[in-house]
């Protein structure tokens, strides 16, 4: 089957039109890999006092003790000055800090320089997150995650160098409105879909498709669209397979017997740096051993940076004494090593899906001037707009409530 470049393929930008720049947190210690860390932090800043509570919180431009800030949708933090705050935090949230990497959050608007409030609002068991990702020789264009991504932040350390990490690009809900409601896609595309294919594709299906076949090239993210039905099948349904992993949707993922990764030696106490020895197909964590841990999985990258690198980074990293992210388990805990040994697992089963994807055929295809032609692009300019969200009364700074 003959294959075509993407060069007349449309943009993610016009399929998906809103998108948000990812949260960024402008300090690392009110994300951490385990809830109780967080809990534990929380309390010594608000057991310190003036100047000592300045220099554990972490000032900045965006956000200082003295900053008047509303509550985020959906969550239940106070909306009082730092400076005068006590009692318990919120609950720590699942979010995404890294590709694969899911840590917790405490979610107080106080905390997070640049919390995106958007995002939040359309956050639920429904929602789906696309992420652009950097651009890299051989990692994907485009993730996704069930979870709220954001930029990861850069732990302190002294005199050490800094961890390479891959920072999110812009974050694209498929649903602009909480409870699965309004896909975010370019209006007047699934109807042109239902029609070129016989059938109308739901959102997700749409998504997966993107997932299998998105590309970067030099105008950004291009999604490929189909008027084969049978290869939009094929293609959709390794979508879906990406997709599961990703999201890690439904049952832990497994390999067949005898590729499953096991400890074959007990983890220290906290390991150091790890150690892989791509002939046994072991990771070393000191005296520590997992295995087998296929090349595919240690060498998986997003964004130019090793996946299992940036993971084990927000993990072993020695923090500075004295700071709020010094405060963290004194020994490693147990889930991290499950955590471990599913990324490996997921690593490995997406690294052979990528081989499926680049062996994906595709022909048939709806051209952006096709789009143009058919009055769907460009996006109206309301579908590149966050809808308008009421679900949650939010509360604004001192305990006065948002008029949106």
């Amino acid at each position: 089957m003959p294959s075509v470049t993407h060069d007349d393929a449309p943009l993610l930008a016009d399929l998906m039109p809103w998108s948000v720049a990812p949260p960024r947190l402008g300090r690392a210690w009110p994300a951490a890999p385990d809830p109780a860390s967080l809990k534990a932090r929380w309390d010594a800043l608000v057991k310190a006092e003036g100047p000592d509570r300045e220099a554990l919180f972490g000032a900045t431009r965006a956000r200082t003790l003295h900053s008047a800030v509303g509550q985020l949708p959906g969550q239940a933090s106070g909306t009082g000055r730092l400076a005068r705050a006590s009692g318990p935090c919120a609950e720590p949230v699942r979010i995404q800090t890294g590709p694969f990497d899911e840590q917790w959050l405490i979610p107080d608007h106080r905390l997070i320089d640049a919390a995106r409030p958007e995002l939040w609002r359309v956050a639920d068991e429904h929602q789906v997150f696309a992420v652009e990702q950097p651009p890299s020789p051989d990692g994907p264009a485009l993730l996704v995650a069930s979870v709220l991504p954001m930029v990861p932040p850069q732990p302190k350390s002294p005199g050490a160098k800094a961890a390479a990490v891959a920072r999110p690009g812009r974050v694209r809900p498929l649903y602009r409105r909480p409870g699965g409601l309004e896909p975010n896609l370019t209006p007047g595309l699934p109807d042109l879909l239902a029609d070129r294919l016989g059938h109308s594709p739901a959102p997700l299906d749409i998504l997966a498709w993107t997932v299998a076949v998105a590309r970067r090239g030099p105008r950004g993210v291009t999604v490929p669209l189909t008027t084969d039905p049978e290869l939009w099948s094929v293609g959709t349904d390794l979508g879906h397979r990406m997709l599961r992993l990703m999201r890690r949707d439904g049952e832990r993922p497994k390999l067949p017997g005898g590729r499953r990764p096991y400890v074959r030696a007990p983890l220290p106490p906290f390991p150091a740096e790890p150690r892989y020895d791509r002939e046994e197909e072991t990771l070393h964590l000191d005296e520590g051993r997992i295995s087998p841990v296929p090349p595919a999985a240690w060498d998986f990258e997003v964004g130019g940076v090793r996946v299992l690198d940036q993971w084990f980074g927000s993990r072993i990293t020695h923090p500075e004494p004295g700071t709020l992210e010094a405060v963290r388990p004194p020994t490693w805990p147990q889930p991290w090593t499950t955590d471990l040994l599913e990324l490996v697992t997921v690593l490995t089963l997406l690294s052979e899906l990528r081989t499926q994807q680049q062996e994906l055929p595709i022909k048939s295809l709806i051209t952006t001037a096709d789009l143009h032609k058919a009055g769907i692009l460009p996006p109206p300019t309301p579908a590149q707009a966050p809808a308008s969200v009421l679900t949650h009364e939010e509360e604004g700074p001192e305990g006065q409530f948002t008029l949106l």
